[in-house]
């Protein structure tokens, strides 16, 4: 009789813990079908490039899903027909020597907001943090009159225009590489600068020395970032270019799809040799740049 009782009072029990388990499984089926939904859309669009750069001219006509017969030399005609050789190597060497021009700047400047004190240092770090709200739209007229030389006199020509300088130069300083390296030499202990001043190290010794062998993660992820940001530049490159002499491969894209009409598969591959550098450089660095986001902070 009383395993009866105690039966008829777990009962109820059961049922809202059923209720609760049935709700929770319909409520992780429809997070899975969202996630599946999303990770479709956004890898759909990828498929469809890789697929159209493999078929022929006929077949992107037709839409079809998959090439009956990969057509690998598209990938030959894009680099060699449509300068897409050129481009890569005009997008390389601007890529280079922004990344090199950000890193030296980020460092440097970072360092000096985080280890000097000077005059108006906070007001100055404020104020650079500030810029990160500007969008890249206002200031592209002001770069491009400088660029052409109507604001001051240029070294290495009267203008920039159609040259490596031009495209580079401009953006060699950035405000969230300066933030991200100032948060990170923040963080080392005081205790080592002691023990580099007692060692006779000034600020430039101890910045080659001990902070940028401890900043591996963190410049490795500003050096990803200039990369994805230079290499991927369209509207700039777009107006400080009028020749093929220095056109990156973005604008060379654009110029493409204006002069090979409909022929799709060639542009296609063209936009899969764009993401190729992209998608390596990521793969072989993604450690380092989860650890550089993650180590560097927001301390103050």
């Amino acid at each position: 009789m009383a395993e009866q009782i105690q039966a008829m009072e777990q009962s109820p029990v059961r049922k809202v813990r059923n209720r609760r388990k049935g709700r929770t499984n319909w409520w992780h089926l429809f997070i899975y079908i969202v996630l599946i939904a999303g990770a479709i859309a956004a890898v759909l669009p990828f498929y469809w490039m890789v697929a159209t750069s493999l078929m022929t001219l006929g077949e992107t006509i037709q839409k079809a899903w998959w090439p009956d017969v990969p057509q690998w030399q598209n990938y030959v005609e894009a680099w060699t027909e449509a300068k897409f050789s050129k481009y890569f190597l005009n997008s390389v060497l601007m890529t280079a020597t922004t990344m090199t021009g950000v890193l030296v700047t980020s460092t440097l400047a970072g360092y000096a907001f985080a280890r000097m004190k000077f005059p108006g240092r906070d007001l100055i770090f404020g104020i650079l943090l500030s810029t990160m709200m500007i969008p890249e739209s206002v200031v592209m007229i002001p770069n491009f009159l400088i660029v052409r030389g109507d604001i001051f006199p240029l070294p290495f020509g009267p203008s920039w225009l159609n040259s490596l300088q031009g495209l580079s130069v401009p953006f060699m300083a950035n405000a969230f590489s300066i933030f991200l390296l100032r948060q990170f030499f923040i963080q080392i202990p005081h205790e080592l600068w002691d023990a580099a001043r007692i060692d006779g190290a000034g600020h430039i010794r101890f910045l080659l020395q001990i902070v940028l062998p401890m900043s591996k993660a963190p410049l490795m992820t500003v050096a990803l970032f200039s990369f994805i940001g230079s290499w991927n530049a369209f509207l700039w490159p777009l107006l400080v270019t009028t020749t093929d002499r220095w056109r990156p491969l973005m604008v060379g894209l654009w110029t493409f799809v204006t002069e090979a009409g409909p022929e799709t598969h060639l542009l296609m591959a063209g936009a899969v040799i764009t993401i190729i550098p992209i998608l390596v450089l990521y793969f072989l660095t993604q450690k380092q740049f989860t650890e550089g986001i993650a180590t560097s902070g927001l301390k103050g």
